[in-house]
């Protein structure tokens, strides 16, 4: 097989590889939809470090670091649009235990790139010492999402 035929075989496959794991992501919208399209290192990879936020800080007192989930995606993305309600549950039923943050990144492109996104929604847990301890890519539910946690060691009993 000539080489030319190799490279183009590679290639074909790669592409096929991108399509699949974007499917099963779930419905998500790429990144280059927006006019500032990004490119980012492998974020996937976990960490089990346990992390404590099962006491939120008394009433009156500065609450310390708190662990972290960071939604980066479009108020007009179908799947973004659908994770919504998902963090606004989370923000009300665990104020004072976890911090929980929304980034339009169609509107501010820059938060895109500081995080390294490749597709919207992403989701990224980040502990409370600052650590990121995963990302995902689509839509995510709330258990899904208090699952993760779970297997990093946070709980949020009041």
């Amino acid at each position: 097989m000539k080489w030319q035929t190799k490279i183009l075989t590679v290639v074909a496959l790669a592409i096929a590889v991108i399509v699949v794991l974007s499917r099963k992501g779930g419905n998500c919208c790429s990144t280059s939809c927006s006019s500032d399209s990004t490119t980012c290192p492998d974020g996937s990879s976990v960490t089990s470090q346990p992390v404590s936020a099962s006491q939120p800080a008394p009433a009156g007192k500065p609450a310390g670091p708190l662990p972290r989930l960071v939604d980066l995606g479009a108020d007009r993305c179908i799947p973004c649009k659908r994770m919504a309600p998902v963090l606004e549950q989370l923000r009300e039923e665990y104020a004072g235990r976890l911090e929980v943050e929304f980034h339009d990144v169609w509107k501010n492109p820059a938060v895109g790139k500081n995080y390294g996104i490749r597709m919207i929604p992403t989701q990224i847990f980040i502990s409370a010492a600052g650590e990121e301890l995963y990302r995902h890519e689509g839509y995510i539910s709330k258990e899904d999402i208090l699952g993760w946690w779970r297997e990093f060691g946070v709980t949020f009993e009041p």
